[in-house]
């Protein structure tokens, strides 16, 4: 028998204001599969992304997060099984990197009063703070860390709850060359260590894809353009169709990156 995937999205539309955000999209995301969501800027790709969270419902159509669809179940409860990082995390405490991984067990921004981690979970967050590659910096406050400090110690967070599902908006927004690279190294070691984990990276930077990318949805005008295994997504022709502009895709070493094609003369 066929697992139940962790993602089904069916025929889904969202509509704002009389405007169509979404129209027809539908995906299908498998145990171990990290899929891609790439598009230029307005595509939809947040607005998507809201809804494999369970952050929103779906004007039309029909999604199903973990075996439960949107509209039949408490969201907030189901919201606790997924891992949603979101690099605009509001904290205003100058936590620790420990303590700020440790309020993935409660779901909130702040170390809850009187609540103390189980034995279990602290030794938890310490295995996810040196996966991560935080170790060194375990007991660094919020404010000193780096954008890309910030950003893997909210992937430790977000797995802490041990969920089936990451979900991950933009995470390289603000890093420069090197914070970008070692959160794709990172990622990658992740994907490693958590087979069975199923991943969804939101960007518009083919440059921020970890290697073990297995799955691309192409998204133009709210609508699905292609949608399937990486290697058959990811083509000069497609990405310039869906940005709108020639470009030529570049591969090496499992990472990649586009220039514009130029026309023959």
């Amino acid at each position: 028998m066929t697992a139940t995937p962790v993602l089904h999205v069916q025929d889904v539309e969202v509509v704002r204001d009389g405007a169509a955000i979404l129209s027809e999209v539908s995906l299908t995301v498998r145990a171990g599969e990290h899929w891609a969501l790439l598009g230029p800027n307005g595509a939809g790709k947040t607005t998507l992304l809201a809804l494999l969270g369970a952050l929103a419902h779906p004007t039309r159509g029909t999604v199903e997060v973990l075996g439960h669809r949107l509209g039949r179940v408490d969201l907030r409860q189901l919201r606790s099984s997924v891992g949603h990082v979101n690099p605009r995390h509001d904290l205003r405490s100058a936590l620790t990197v420990h303590d700020v991984v440790l309020t993935g067990v409660t779901n909130t921004l702040e170390r809850v009063p009187r609540w103390a981690p189980t034995p279990e979970q602290g030794a938890l967050a310490d295995r996810l703070v040196d996966l991560l590659g935080l170790g060194d910096r375990r007991e660094a406050r919020w404010p000193t860390l780096s954008q890309g400090e910030r950003g893997r110690a909210l992937i430790a967070r977000a797995l802490m709850p041990r969920p089936r599902l990451l979900l991950l908006d933009e995470p390289a927004t603000g890093l420069d060359v090197a914070g970008r690279e070692q959160f794709i190294e990172r990622l990658g070691a992740l994907q490693h260590t958590h087979r069975d984990l199923a991943s969804v990276l939101v960007t518009h930077h083919l440059e921020e894809l970890p290697p073990g990318t297995t799955h691309v949805l192409l998204l133009r005008e709210g609508r699905r353009l292609a949608s399937g295994p990486v290697d058959e997504v990811l083509t000069s022709d497609r990405l310039s169709k869906c940005f709108d502009h020639p470009v030529r895709l570049i591969r090496t070493d499992g990472r990649w990156s586009v220039t514009t094609r130029r026309a023959p003369r």
